[in-house]
């Protein structure tokens, strides 16, 4: 019987061991979750703040363009036949989704 209750106890211990390991477990996730999303949310503002700088540089590419230079003429040319390809995809994009 002294050995029932010593096997018992052993387990009784051993499980405490593994709830409380669950629990830590459990806690950890939910913040490794918690900083992921906050990573993610950082990521996405990142993402548009470079966004918004290459338009600003493709501003300021056309703006220059419309200077004396001839190379700048020939690059601010192509940066507009550029953004006229990508607004013809989008379009394009567009209307095979209809």
């Amino acid at each position: 019987m002294t050995d029932m209750s010593i096997i018992l106890s052993e387990i009784e211990i051993k499980l405490r061991k593994l709830i409380d390991v669950r629990r830590q477990l459990t806690e950890e996730n939910r913040r490794l979750a918690s900083e992921n999303q906050a990573f993610r949310e950082q990521n996405e503002a990142l993402e548009r703040a470079n966004q918004e700088l290459k338009d600003k540089i493709n501003k300021i590419t056309i703006v220059n363009a419309l200077g004396n230079n001839e190379e700048e003429i020939k690059e601010g040319r192509k940066l507009i036949k550029e953004l006229v390809k990508e607004i013809d995809l989008c379009v394009s994009m567009l209307n095979t989704k209809e």
